[in-house]
């Protein structure tokens, strides 16, 4: 009963296939109720068998439950790709007709596709992680970022989009997917950063070091400058801006926006309202040493950052959206790059907070003296 080894939630996570196989080919799961109670029984039975193999060696982190489980489920949502691609046939036909229809769109693939490998590959690192005593907070709070990204739009999309009088009783599967993210990531924040230690002394260095000292910090507030122009112009295309550059650019570039499907909008408003925020604050991080937080809070924004583009991109040149609405073929390219650049440029900034956190940090040298002269 050693199961908190890592090798124990990969072997648990495929089950999927035959389990999904076997309950595929009953006859009673034709009733989307029954599907949906089949669904919430699946996860408690998941539940229990790992609570019970891990007796013998319990995991130290509770939320290996959770990744555990996740992780089933991420074969789940790969198994959904690869059969309404036609790679593979009879595993997942019930619960796509009578479970959750709204999947079968572009964005339903392409996230299912995401959960299926970056989530699933995310999630055995933080297990191997959990099992060996390490830290995991960097993947941690990329996984956070994107997962609760995903759920922010897809949804809302659910109910709102052209999908909404389709919602069935496995609807309430996501429901885990709203709470234990938000335990998951308390517990995940309250984590140390696994940086290795850096002198007070490197810290007042960095601080002193004015922006034009730092050329790939002028870089960043560039991007950050185009990113909070590119994101707000697309929340006002998402808002049916009716300026003539709007009415260009939302017919020559991205038609996708105007999808009857709703996640397109909602992604664009989400990103207005909550991404934008923050790449504003970006800016006053890099200009202003010492903001600590954003070690943390840059990397659930480049998680959250990936998926949504990851979902947006695929979903304009997928085969799955009506051809009214995909990329015009002329203005392929220039999509791509732009997309690309916007996606690229957050990852960038979360690779520069890691690799040299030194400027975020506090300047506990600085403090202690202050309070020397106070006193």
């Amino acid at each position: 009963m050693a199961l908190p080894e890592p090798s124990g939630p990969l072997l648990l996570s495929l089950t999927a296939l035959p389990i999904s196989y076997m309950v595929n080919s009953m006859s009673a799961v034709s009733d989307p109720l029954v599907i949906a109670g089949m669904g919430v029984l699946v996860l408690l039975s998941l539940f229990v068998v790992l609570f019970f193999f891990s007796q013998g060696n319990p995991p130290k982190d509770p939320l290996f439950y959770v990744f555990a489980i996740f992780s089933f489920t991420s074969v789940i949502d790969l198994i959904i790709w690869m059969e309404e691609d036609g790679y593979i046939s009879g595993f997942m036909e019930f619960y796509m007709k009578e479970g959750e229809p709204y999947l079968r769109t572009a964005h339903g693939m392409l996230i299912c596709l995401w959960d299926g490998t970056v989530h699933y590959l995310l999630y055995l690192i933080m297990l191997g992680a959990i099992a060996h005593g390490t830290n995991y907070k960097t993947v941690g709070l990329f996984w956070l970022g994107s997962l609760i990204m995903s759920m922010l739009v897809f949804l809302p999309g659910n109910v709102v989009g052209k999908y909404g009088t389709e919602v069935r009783p496995a609807f309430i599967l996501n429901i885990p997917y709203l709470f234990l993210p938000v335990w998951a990531g308390i517990r995940i924040f309250r984590e140390k950063h696994s940086f290795t230690k850096i002198p007070a002394e490197k810290v007042t260095l960095a601080h002193e070091e004015g922006i034009f000292q730092r050329p790939v910090d002028i870089a960043l507030i560039l991007y950050l400058l185009g990113a909070i122009t590119f994101t707000l112009f697309r929340g006002l295309l998402s808002l049916d801006c009716p300026s003539d550059t709007c009415f260009t650019y939302i017919y020559q570039y991205e038609p996708y926006i105007r999808d009857p499907v709703a996640y397109p909008k909602i992604q664009m408003l989400v990103n207005m309202f909550y991404l934008l925020p923050f790449l504003c604050a970006s800016i006053y991080a890099l200009l202003i040493p010492g903001c600590d937080w954003m070690l943390s809070w840059v990397l659930v924004y480049a998680g959250a950052m990936a998926q949504a583009q990851f979902a947006h991109i695929g979903s304009s040149i997928y085969h799955r959206t009506p051809y009214t609405y995909r990329v015009p073929r002329e203005a392929w390219w220039e999509f791509i790059i732009l997309n690309v650049l916007y996606t690229l440029g957050m990852q960038l900034l979360a690779y520069r907070c890691v690799r040299n956190p030194a400027y975020f940090l506090r300047d506990t040298k600085q403090t202690v003296e202050e309070g020397k002269k106070q006193d």
